[in-house]
């Protein structure tokens, strides 16, 4: 009776080796699925920050436009109507 119960309680710690393996080998692939996910990530956010970059850019040059047209319209109309003609 001895031997087959060490023989059980091998059987019991085998199994229990084979499911704590089957769980390690899941985790790992949930890892590494979840760090395939993050470097996407990674990779669109800096993309967006790139977008948001280029886009303040734009933004910027269209308010120098504006203020220089600004400007512009200011002079003109700040100044006496046979002024404008002289200057041309």
């Amino acid at each position: 009776m001895g031997n087959d119960l060490i023989k059980k309680k091998f059987d019991d710690i085998d199994g229990k080796i084979d499911i704590m393996r089957e769980f390690c080998h899941t985790l790992q692939q949930e890892n590494k699925d979840l760090i395939l996910k993050i470097e996407n990530l990674e990779a669109e956010l800096d993309k967006k920050n790139e977008n948001e970059e280029q886009f303040s850019e734009q933004e910027a040059l269209i308010q120098s436009k504006i203020d220089g047209l600004l400007k512009k319209l200011n002079y003109f109309s700040d100044s006496a109507p046979g002024d404008y003609q002289a200057n041309m």
